[in-house]
């Protein structure tokens, strides 16, 4: 049978076409920046450390950026964009308000990755790869992470207010959450953990430690010395979700959960005579069980794109679509 040139034509087109959204959703590269950006890794680790040593919790912030990144349209750097006339941020979304920090920090490596290659890396590789470091830091497990992502040009508060966990969801709704991101309650409860360092304002876990009889008594009493118990007064004091090693990413968090020491109500839904116990009590009595889970949670994390279609660039300010 012949076909007609324009038949050829638009067989192609659809080749084309079929091979560039191909491209589009093609797996990340290991190695992506090895030639285009060789200095990556020593940029981002250098500052990540210095970052780090002055302030232990910016481990905390960094992981979290890079968690409140991805969960929101997929791992876009979407959570970086500031406020526009024509888009409201990320950072304004009640889940992130008053809470997401760490900003400087990717600013400053966006800077010097400028310098050094200019237009090359992602602000949402360098989120990834400061999360990773990040952890990494405070002895905490390393992870496979590949690159080429690419940044969203928009923000989603809305979506952000919608599909960031907070911290009175309930078991289910958690394992619900997680599973719109293609993560399971394995996933969950093992990426849960990343509460072994960082802090929480008294405003999220005040009805804990003081409406809850699922919780150490000795623990309620320590927390309410700077949380008073009035909305209002001290809504802003922070308290370690880990208190025993606050500063030290380890399995002490699953410990606590197990003695009711969980700081928000979302953590000690987790052992609650519920599904994730078990769970739990392996990550309590084996930190490598829970190192390998939770690093196998943020590859899988870390790999969640950003919608088909969207389109997406790399950003040369992390804060502003070029």
């Amino acid at each position: 049978m012949a076909f007609s040139p324009l038949f050829h034509g638009l067989a192609f087109f659809l080749a084309a076409l079929l091979l560039a959204s191909t491209a589009a959703d093609a797996q990340l590269c290991p190695n992506l920046y090895k030639k285009s950006c060789p200095q990556l890794e020593h940029i981002v680790r250098d500052i990540v450390k210095n970052a780090v040593a002055e302030e232990t919790r910016m481990a905390a912030k960094l992981l979290r950026l890079h968690f409140h990144d991805c969960f929101v349209n997929g791992c876009g750097a979407s959570i970086t964009l500031d406020n526009t006339t024509t888009m409201d941020s990320e950072k304004d979304a009640p889940p992130n308000l008053n809470s997401i920090f760490g900003f400087e920090v990717i600013d400053d490596i966006k800077k010097q990755l400028e310098a050094a290659c200019p237009g090359v890396v992602s602000c949402a590789d360098i989120l990834a790869l400061s999360a990773l470091y990040a952890v990494e830091e405070v002895g905490g497990p390393s992870w496979s992470l590949s690159f080429g992502r690419k940044d969203v040009l928009m923000a989603n508060k809305s979506l952000a207010s919608e599909v960031l966990p907070n911290q009175n969801s309930s078991v289910l709704e958690l394992i619900e959450n997680f599973a719109r991101q293609n993560l399971n309650a394995r996933d969950m409860t093992a990426l849960s953990g990343g509460h072994t360092i960082g802090a929480a304002r008294c405003l999220t876990f005040r009805p804990r430690i003081y409406n809850t009889t699922s919780i150490d008594s000795c623990f309620a009493a320590t927390r309410q010395e700077t949380c008073p118990r009035n909305f209002g007064d001290g809504d802003n004091n922070l308290a370690p979700l880990d208190d025993k090693t606050p500063g030290l990413f380890d399995n002490q968090y699953y410990k606590n959960l197990l003695a009711q020491r969980g700081l928000l109500p979302s953590d000690q839904v987790l052992f609650d005579n519920g599904s994730q116990d078990a769970l739990v009590t392996l990550y309590a009595t084996n930190q490598s069980a829970f190192f390998h889970d939770f690093a196998t949670a943020m590859t899988k994390m870390s790999n969640i794109h950003p919608s088909r279609g969207t389109k997406g660039e790399i950003r040369t300010n992390c804060r502003r679509i070029n």
